[in-house]
């Protein structure tokens, strides 16, 4: 299939270029199992999406061929999973180690997911990456600068670079990853300026709309699932200050839309096979709002650390200075995985509300049914759960009931 794909790319982008006869070596197709020459029926025009073939399925050819960025992160097996689904031809471009990623060969059939060594700065590897691709899917990003590459280096240039090379190598579709924050002026809550990397995310997004103006562009919440940064990370020891954890506020002002990341990736895949989603921007919020204080109260329940049984309270980030030099020194000393990922950007990220869609496009515009976080974060934190199969065994663990959400805020 992978030969077939790039054969009948080479023989015309444009999708302009006629086969002569049925005689010729360019690409036919057979009708109705033809035995004899003259019911062969050439194709009069040879494009990625005229070879489709199968009923849909792993291993059908859904004609899209997606080239990948970032398919190692939070939404990386989501989005390859649903998209192998659907039996597309996946290159996944990787920075690190091989076998970080190889497990995601089996998203697809035999042959349908390939993997290609990249640099971001690197524009050759990155044109080898999307040379016979038709839908390139940007979900490259780092919460927090290291000494490689800073916010700017990662969500600006690098996501022009992506999508200039994307549009001169012919790609239809463009599909990039920002965040529902995103602001040239976000507000300031902990740390001084405000967050840097949600300035950075909307420089990237006129980045890309100035390199592939029909980009298709989705702005996501807080995303939980598997590997999340948002169930674990607040119930992670090292967020805490012993049994108490800091939070803007207490978190009580602070509202959030968190949204599940199968439901994101289902968007991707939706506006790689929707025309109408060119040029358009949605945001990516689950169906209901929360205050962040209700569902960190939650989440502890959940994992059997509530105040009545392990001690647990809130308190206002003002009044422990200490616990932001620890996280800045805990992002200077790990500089590949911060601890807990706690780190100054992500507890200012953490503090921010979340705008309320008015006008805007969502999820659901582009036909997604959104998935409430009650439903998932009981499965997500149950392996962290204190005490798991002792209480199970003992019927001494009640899951608690889910926070009430907020409407208007």
């Amino acid at each position: 299939m992978a030969a077939l794909v790039q054969n009948g790319i080479n023989v015309s982008r444009k999708q302009i270029v006629p086969v002569a006869s049925a005689a010729s070596s360019t690409l036919t197709q057979k009708a109705k199992y033809a035995t004899k020459a003259e019911d062969i029926e050439p194709l009069k025009y040879v494009s990625v999406s005229s070879l489709k073939r199968g009923t849909g399925g792993r291993s059908s050819f859904s004609g899209i061929v997606a080239t990948v960025f970032g398919s190692t992160g939070c939404l990386g097996p989501y989005v390859v999973n649903r998209l192998g689904k659907i039996g597309t031809q996946m290159i996944l471009p990787y920075r690190g180690e091989y076998y970080d990623i190889h497990p995601k060969r089996v998203a697809g059939d035999l042959g349908q997911v390939l993997f290609h060594h990249y640099h971001l700065k690197d524009e050759s590897s990155i044109r080898k990456a999307v040379k016979y691709s038709n839908v390139v899917i940007n979900m490259v990003g780092r919460d927090w600068e290291t000494k490689n590459f800073s916010f700017e280096e990662v969500n600006v240039e690098g996501a022009r670079r992506l999508a200039r090379i994307a549009r001169e190598m012919g790609v239809e579709k463009f599909i990039h990853i920002s965040d529902a924050n995103a602001s040239p002026d976000p507000a300031q809550k902990v740390i001084k300026g405000g967050s840097k990397f949600l300035k950075s995310k909307y420089a990237g997004e006129l980045a890309v709309r100035e390199e592939f103006p029909n980009a298709t562009i989705i702005r996501p919440s807080m995303i939980f699932g598997n590997g999340d940064r948002f169930t674990r990370y607040f119930t992670h020891i090292f967020r805490h200050q012993g049994r108490y954890l800091p939070m803007y506020r207490k978190g009580e002002e602070t509202v959030k839309q968190p949204v599940f990341a199968g439901d994101v990736a289902q968007a991707i895949v939706n506006a790689a096979k929707d025309r109408d989603s060119r040029g358009q921007t949605y945001l990516g919020y689950g169906p209901k709002r929360y205050r962040l204080a209700d569902l960190v109260d939650w989440f502890h329940a959940l994992v059997n650390r509530d105040e009545e049984s392990w001690g647990y309270k809130r308190y206002d980030i003002k009044y422990d200075p200490t616990f932001l030099i620890r996280a800045k020194i805990n992002e200077k000393f790990n500089l590949s995985w911060p601890i807990g990922f706690v780190h100054p950007e992500y507890i200012e990220r953490e503090s921010i509300s979340d705008p309320v869609a008015v006008e805007d496009m969502t999820l659901e515009d582009i036909g997604v049914n959104l998935t409430p976080i009650e439903d998932m974060a009981p499965w997500l934190l149950r392996y962290t759960r204190t005490n798991r199969y002792y209480d199970e065994e003992m019927k001494l663990y009640h899951e608690p009931p889910p926070p009430q959400p907020i409407k208007g805020l």
